[in-house]
C-alpha cells in the first residue's frame, strides 16, 4: 500500500509560519495535495500540543485522528546547535512519537535538559545528536529520530 505522507511540518507557533496553520487547515490542504498521513509538527510547543490533544483522538494505533478520521503522526523538529571537533554543528532532527503520553515524557526530559519549549515551535538546543537520540529513546524505544537538514 502506498501512502503519501509529510512528517516535517510546523504549526503556527513556529517562527516564519502562517498564523492560519491549524488542524482543520492542515487536513484541508493535505487532502487537496493527495497527502494521506500528516505529521502534527511542533509537539514540543505547549499551546500547539494542547490544541492537538483537544482535536486528535488516540485509538492505541500510534496514529491519532481528527473528527473526520484523517490520520496524523505526532511529530516535532528539534534544532541542535553545538560545537564538535572544532566546528559548529547546526542539525535539525524530526521526532516521531507513538502517543501523547510519550510526547509528554519527551517534553519533560527536554525541559530537564534546559530546553525552552515555550519560545518557538521548533526549539533550539545545545544537545548533540547522539545525546538527543539517547534522551528520546530513553523515554520510549519506538520514538523515531530522522535527520532533517
Amino acid at each position: 500500500m502506498k501512502v503519501v505522507s509529510d512528517f516535517h511540518i510546523h504549526g503556527r507557533y513556529s517562527r516564519a509560519t502562517s498564523k492560519q496553520l491549524n488542524v482543520p487547515n492542515l487536513v484541508k490542504y493535505a487532502k487537496m495535495k493527495g497527502v494521506g498521513l500528516l505529521g502534527t509538527g511542533d509537539f514540543t510547543h505547549p499551546q500547539w500540543l494542547e490544541e492537538l490533544k483537544g482535536i486528535l483522538k488516540e485509538d492505541g494505533s500510534g496514529i491519532p485522528k481528527d473528527e473526520s478520521g484523517f490520520p496524523f503522526i505526532l511529530s516535532a523538529e528539534i534544532s541542535s546547535i553545538y560545537s564538535d571537533g572544532g566546528k559548529v554543528r547546526r542539525i535539525h532532527n524530526v521526532l516521531l512519537a507513538p502517543s501523547f503520553d510519550v510526547v509528554d515524557q519527551i517534553n519533560e526530559a527536554l525541559r530537564k535538559k534546559g530546553v525552552n519549549l515555550n519560545s518557538d515551535g521548533r526549539p533550539i538546543c545545545g544537545i548533540k545528536c547522539p545525546e538527543l537520540v539517547e534522551i528520546v529513546k530513553g523515554v520510549d524505544r519506538s520514538v523515531e529520530v530522522i535527520p532533517a537538514h
